[in-house]
């Protein structure tokens, strides 16, 4: 009875041994699959959290990248008003420059026209003056135009006896016909201006030197175009240049007497040349 106990015993132990075991195996596997399970979960985090890493990345790269273009395009934005401001103030500068070239030009084709208008008295005045003189020789007297201003250069063996500044009869009747022109042209000034040879005087007597000689000449041609003709005194002047300003050698005898002249030029007032043109540029707006 006591053997059979045992063996119940022993054979109940069995059992039990062999369900624990079971079990125990059944919670070994579980335990390995969790095991597995947490494994692949921990990789499957780290990936994540590298994936995040990565897009944090990606969206910092691009948050910088969104600022950086809102920079630019204010940038461009900023960049285009500046160049609509500079277009505007070139377009009025540019304006404002053919403008003042317009004015320019007007001005320059009034001028043009005043000086061809001024030019026409000067020829005008020229015929006048050769009208009046005649047939007198053009070794005694010359009518030209220098630099713009009408001259009779007249030389001096028809004003003046050698070395002495007294007018001679012939010569008042030349300055007479000059003055004839000069009375009819109000508007013109009359410089009187003596020359002589470098001949030094003989004799000088009151005259110092070639300076005073000539200087006294002109003196002395004024002096009779007004007592004689009646020139206005204010619009003449008498000057001498002596023999620095020769028209030939001094050398020669030729040359000398060629030096030795008065020339009398009639000079446009300003204030009549700026009304002339004063009345060009008033013809013109009309």
């Amino acid at each position: 009875m006591k053997t059979k106990s045992i063996i119940v015993a022993l054979t109940l132990l069995s059992l039990v041994s062999c369900v624990s075991k079971k079990k125990y195996q059944e919670a070994l596997d579980k335990q390995q699959k969790s095991d597995q399970e947490i494994a692949k979960l921990s990789s499957q985090v780290t990936d994540c959290g590298q994936k995040e890493a990565a897009n944090t990345t990606k969206i910092k790269a691009l948050e910088d990248q969104v600022a950086y273009l809102k920079e630019s395009n204010q940038g461009l934005i900023n960049n285009v008003g500046n160049l609509t401001t500079l277009t505007q103030k070139g377009a009025e500068t540019l304006e404002k420059s053919l403008e003042s070239m317009k004015e320019k030009d007007m001005r320059i084709k009034d001028l043009s026209d005043a000086l061809t208008k001024k030019d026409s008295v000067t020829f005008a005045l020229v015929n006048s003056i050769k009208g009046v003189l005649g047939d007198l020789s053009d070794d005694d007297i010359q009518v030209n135009v220098e630099k713009g201003v009408v001259y009779v250069s007249i030389s001096d063996k028809l004003l003046f006896k050698s070395g002495s500044y007294t007018i001679t009869g012939r010569a008042k009747e030349v300055l007479g016909k000059v003055a004839k022109v000069v009375n009819n042209k109000p508007d013109f000034e009359i410089m009187v201006e003596g020359h002589t040879d470098n001949v030094p005087l003989s004799s000088r007597g009151e005259l110092e030197d070639n300076w005073d000689l000539s200087v006294k000449r002109a003196t002395s041609v004024v002096r009779i175009l007004q007592t004689d003709f009646k020139v206005a005194p204010e619009r003449m002047i008498a000057s001498g240049r002596s023999y620095y300003l020769p028209l030939e050698t001094n050398k020669t005898d030729a040359g000398r007497a060629k030096n030795r002249r008065t020339k009398i030029m009639l000079l446009p007032k300003l204030d009549q040349f700026y009304k002339m043109l004063e009345e060009e540029m008033k013809a013109q707006q009309k």
